[in-house]
């Protein structure tokens, strides 16, 4: 998986949170970088990957999921960063509590359900050709 055509991982884009397991395959949390005219912007983004061979692609959200947009996401020691740095799966009722560094100063927490964010990440997924290439890009 490596940057995308998408304004906002255009950049560059890297890990996240450990991987987390799901019927449909490795639900996967990680940084895309854009650049503006006022500096890097650090969004978070999630694909899933299949469970076998993770170098494939499954599914790719063409939309971030979460950008700054609060007043600790954009002013801290670096501005404009969600950075997602872990996960807590509770498996019996499926909710996902998100960890994420907020502008280099601040951790923020973002609640979702597996059920929901896998159903938003292939309901928007784009897909290129390279990520569904088994192997390292």
């Amino acid at each position: 998986m490596g940057k995308s055509s998408e304004w906002w991982e255009m950049l560059k884009i890297g890990g996240g949170a450990a991987p987390i397991e799901t019927t449909e395959g490795w639900l996967l949390f990680y940084h895309g970088v854009t650049g503006t005219c006022n500096g890097y912007v650090y969004s978070i983004g999630g694909a899933i990957l299949d469970i076998d061979n993770p170098s494939v692609v499954k599914y790719r959200c063409e939309n971030f999921l979460l950008t700054p947009q609060e007043w600790y996401e954009e002013r801290g020691f670096v501005p404009n960063v969600t950075f997602p740095c872990a996960t807590i799966h509770d498996s019996e009722s499926g909710r996902i509590a998100i960890y994420y560094g907020a502008a280099d100063t601040y951790v923020g927490l973002a609640f979702t359900t597996v059920e929901d964010i896998v159903a938003y990440i292939k309901d928007n997924s784009v897909t290129r050709e390279s990520d569904t290439e088994i192997g390292i890009r």
